[in-house]
């Protein structure tokens, strides 16, 4: 076997109860106590780790043939950690000799000695990152007021906001922070002022574009602010025909509202989906429909617009799908669902000040490939897997760091 200069003398044949292998050219299952000559030469080529390990443990890897650069090891540590960290790790330097010993479940597999001196002997390449990003709801509008529109939508998989195209993937690199802010929906004002907009939602760090969902659009009020707001969806205004539009590539318009007597139905929010629904003389119009994601491994749909509210006994626009408010005569508003970025109802007109219902908080969801998530992240996310991805969804705003 060719010199290999390591940092330690242990790997002498046989020495601290190493049972040395044959050379092996393909992938394989280790077991520990062994030591594994690896010569790749023809092509890279995978060593699992055990799924289980007691304190003490150890395995020995030797670049054989001293083309590790060439043709990369991978080390799958099998559900376990190397360092810390769950995923493989790619080591890409000739001549290693590395001495693995398993430590705990915290700390995992530490390289105890074997490096190349001088040397840092992992390698962890860029990785394709699929998301969903939404902003926080719209408002509903006071006293027969507007819908709210829901917070802009924008994704890597499936089908975007506002009828969009659907987004490449974010490359992430290992040990770059992404930050990720969620925004928080509206708060339905408590008299006849303009309803606030939705908080944007983003992902951003110093190596991609950021990622910028906009906050949904406000609801009109009927008297003192009639216009709904231009949103990442419309925000419905309340005694102006016509509909306020949604932000390109992100969510729909509003309906429009015609003011007409005997019930002044104001528009309902435009949705992720659709537009919202005009009102009429009677009713309220319709939240326009949220959009489903299997990004987390089953259908969800979020991102609905507010309904429209409506004045003396008619009948209040529905909420639409994925969580928006649906408006009724003689209540105040209903929020848009929380963590669904959804527009809260218009308030009815039973009494000059009855409210419109708040805006959902949005929500942003990553996709990671399982064999490169680091497992650091900030905000408490809620981890899942789905296939052979690892997913987080930020129900809160916190970071990942890759």
């Amino acid at each position: 076997m060719p010199s290999t200069k390591v940092a330690s003398a242990g790997l002498q044949p046989g020495a601290g109860g190493i049972a040395w292998q044959s050379v092996q050219t393909t992938g394989f299952t280790a077991v520990a106590s062994r030591g594994y000559p690896l010569n790749t030469t023809s092509s890279a080529f995978t060593v699992t780790f055990p799924a289980s390990a007691t304190a003490g443990d150890t395995i020995v890897l030797v670049d054989y043939a001293g083309t590790f650069s060439t043709n990369n090891l991978t080390v799958n540590p099998n559900g376990l950690k190397i360092q810390t960290q769950t995923g493989n790790r790619i080591f890409n330097t000739n001549r290693l000799a590395l001495t693995f010993t398993f430590i705990d479940s915290t700390q995992g597999w530490e390289l105890s000695s074997g490096y190349l001196e001088g040397t840092n002997p992992f390698y962890i390449p860029p990785y394709s990152v699929d998301f969903l990003v939404i902003a926080g709801g719209g408002a509903g509008g006071n006293d027969r007021g507007g819908g709210g529109g829901a917070g802009g939508y924008r994704t890597s998989t499936g089908t975007t906001g506002g009828g969009g195209s659907t987004e490449p993937s974010l490359t992430f690199n290992p040990g770059t922070v992404y930050t990720i802010t969620v925004g928080a929906g509206a708060t339905a004002p408590t008299s006849k002022t303009a309803a606030g907009r939705g908080a944007d939602s983003s992902i951003s760090g110093s190596d991609i574009t950021t990622i910028t969902s906009t906050g949904g659009g406000t609801g009109g009020n009927a008297d003192t602010n009639p216009a709904g707001a231009i949103g990442g969806s419309g925000g419905a205004p309340s005694a102006v025909n016509t509909s306020i539009s949604g932000t390109a590539n992100q969510g729909y318009a509003s309906g429009d509202s015609p003011q007409a007597a005997p019930n002044y139905g104001a528009g309902g929010g435009g949705g992720a989906g659709a537009v919202g629904g005009n009102g009429s003389s009677t009713t309220g119009g319709n939240g326009g429909a949220g959009v489903s994601s299997s990004i987390t491994g089953s259908s969800v749909t979020r991102a609905g617009g507010g309904g429209g509210g409506v004045y003396g006994g008619g009948t209040g626009g529905t909420g639409g799908s994925g969580g928006g408010g649906t408006s009724t005569w003689g209540s105040a508003g209903v929020n848009g669902t929380a963590n669904t970025g959804s527009g809260g109802s218009g308030g009815s007109g039973a009494t000059p000040n009855l409210v419109g219902g708040s805006g959902g908080k949005g929500v942003v969801i990553l996709s990671i490939p399982t064999a490169s998530y680091s497992g650091t992240t900030t905000g408490s996310p809620t981890v899942t897997t789905s296939g052979a991805n690892t997913i987080l969804v930020y129900n809160d705003s916190g970071s990942y760091t890759g």
